[in-house]
């Protein structure tokens, strides 16, 4: 004879479902470490994913800014910008592996096919060039004013750098190595992100971020995300885009379809570069507040961990690679 039905089973298998999912998003937050360059205390901290908390600061000299690993994920590169040096770190256990004498590196990243490193000095008005198995110098260019951040497009024949000084982006050719058109883009451009052919570029002295064409060299649209616009970047999923305002405190989410605005929180602080987390969090840097913020978008919550002066850039690493 067939048992009779017993509906109470059913919420006990979704909140049995719940638990599981809630315990592997644990389980993928304990096993990354959180590097967090703290510009204004010439320190790096490193928090532990799982347990929300600071677990070492490591001196650097003087005032690192941005960080990005290399082609092959076996170095965190640090920029130390005043201190004109690159750190190498081994990104499982954050140990010295090297150091570089480098011109005021504040922004650099390598080139999507991993030949080029580019590096931005907002200090000394140039662009820096490199081979990056060295890294070897290759070309310097004299870009006035404020280099700034930058985009590669995905075939690595160009590199787009916001002038903060000029209110516009320079592109860059890396087969020639030198500079192709330039586009006005508005007060004090920052971040910026190459996204399906186009480039949206945070406008710092504003409330928006502007949408360039790189072929017609226009400004086809402007998003209004708050005061300060800042920078932008892209989930690991693709399936939505993170802008930063620093005056008015805020991220926004972004449909990356049709670059409509989604949702926004509130962030105390100063919100500014975002790293993801593999469970779908956001780490995000709190300039003006010494913490950094852990958005969950799918419940809403917001937590933040104490770190060092002017926490700038931060990179989420998972253990062993």
């Amino acid at each position: 004879m067939r048992p009779p039905f017993q509906p109470a089973r059913r919420p006990a298998l979704l909140l049995g479902l719940a638990a599981l999912l809630a315990g592997r998003a644990r389980a993928a937050t304990a096993e990354i470490v959180v590097y967090v360059l703290n510009s204004g205390d010439a320190s790096i901290s490193v928090l532990d994913g799982a347990e929300r908390v600071e677990t070492r600061r490591i001196p650097v000299l003087r005032e690192p800014h941005h960080l990005v690993p290399t082609p092959d994920g076996r170095s965190l590169v640090i920029g130390d910008s005043a201190a004109n040096e690159l750190l190498f770190l081994d990104p499982d256990t954050g140990a010295l592996q090297r150091r570089e004498r480098i011109s005021n590196p504040y922004h650099l990243d390598y080139a999507p096919d991993g030949k080029h490193l580019v590096i931005a000095s907002l200090r000394r008005d140039q662009v820096d060039i490199y081979d990056a198995a060295g890294p070897t110098l290759l070309e310097r260019l004299r870009l006035p004013d404020k280099p700034s951040h930058m985009a590669f497009s995905p075939d690595s024949r160009m590199v787009h750098v916001t002038l903060q000084g000029s209110g516009a982006v320079v592109a860059i050719s890396l087969e020639t190595r030198q500079p192709v058109w330039q586009a006005q883009v508005g007060p004090e451009p920052a971040g910026i992100l190459w996204h399906r052919g186009l480039l949206i570029v945070g406008i710092m002295g504003t409330d928006h971020f502007a949408v360039l064409n790189p072929e017609t060299r226009q400004v086809e649209r402007r998003i209004a995300v708050g005061r300060g616009a800042h920078a932008i970047f892209r989930a690991p999923d693709g399936q939505a885009l993170y802008a930063t305002s620093r005056v008015d405190s805020r991220v926004t989410a972004l449909d990356p379809d049709t670059l409509e605005v989604r949702r926004r929180w509130e962030v105390p602080g100063g919100p500014d570069c975002i790293a993801f987390g593999p469970d779908g969090q956001l780490w995000v840097t709190l300039r003006w507040i010494r913490r950094v913020a852990v958005i969950d978008p799918r419940t809403e919550e917001i937590e933040t961990i104490r770190v060092g002066r002017s926490p700038h850039g931060i990179y989420v690493h998972p253990r062993g690679g």
